[in-house]
């Protein structure tokens, strides 16, 4: 009996998870949006709402990561990985974070960005949410098939690369251009607002990676 409860608490976990990363997935799916329609038309009605579901699904993240925790030190589950599942959690709930930071400053400091450097932009956020997708996959595997973890980390890898290369090829189209140079520094802080979230899917990628070696020894 007491088996079964735990298997069914266990199973509940998973859920919660799935769900978490669920959270996370959408958040790319809307932070690509909002990206897009600033470029389209700066800080609109669009653009606000994009921000505000991004807050909303960090929100309840959030929510799902403290569920998580209470759940594995109140029902004692899976104590061999419990640290581990707690840190894959909290790192790539700082991903959120720096999706809705990024949103954030693009409200604030409304950067001028020239139309010549929109498919650049748009290329390096659709490169960004392209690892931070293949991060949850491997992520929601963790737990029903770690052998898997590493075929969706070598996308998170890929794609981090190409978000490096679009951003330098990108920076250097900024300082080649007529622009001032605090406006040069201005747009490549944005670049590197972007392309930070690729590194951070990495850097939980690369816990991943252990976490799924330690679960299959």
């Amino acid at each position: 009996m007491i088996s079964a409860r735990l298997f069914r608490r266990t199973k509940e976990l998973e859920s919660q998870v799935d769900k978490f990363f669920d959270q996370l997935s959408e958040a790319a799916v809307i932070y690509r949006l909002a990206v897009r329609g600033y470029l389209r038309a700066g800080v609109s009605e669009e653009f606000t709402a994009r921000l505000e579901h991004v807050c909303a699904k960090e929100t309840e993240a959030d929510s799902l990561r403290r569920q998580i925790e209470h759940a594995l030190y109140t029902n004692l589950l899976i104590p061999d990985s419990r640290g581990d599942v707690l840190g894959l959690i909290e790192t790539a709930d700082e991903i959120l974070s720096l999706f809705k930071s990024s949103l954030w400053a693009f409200e604030v400091e409304t950067p001028e960005i020239h139309k010549d450097l929109n498919a650049g932009y748009r290329r390096l956020t659709n490169m960004v949410v392209k690892s931070v997708d293949e991060l949850a996959a491997g992520c929601r595997v963790f737990f029903r098939s770690p052998h898997l973890v590493s075929s969706y980390n070598a996308k998170v890898t890929l794609y981090e690369k190409e978000a490096d290369k679009i951003s330098y090829a990108l920076k250097k189209q900024i300082f080649s251009s007529e622009l001032g140079l605090s406006e040069k520094i201005h747009l490549r802080e944005f670049v590197d607002h972007i392309d930070a979230i690729a590194d951070q899917a990495e850097d939980v990628a690369d816990r991943l990676t252990i976490y799924a070696v330690k679960r299959q020894s």
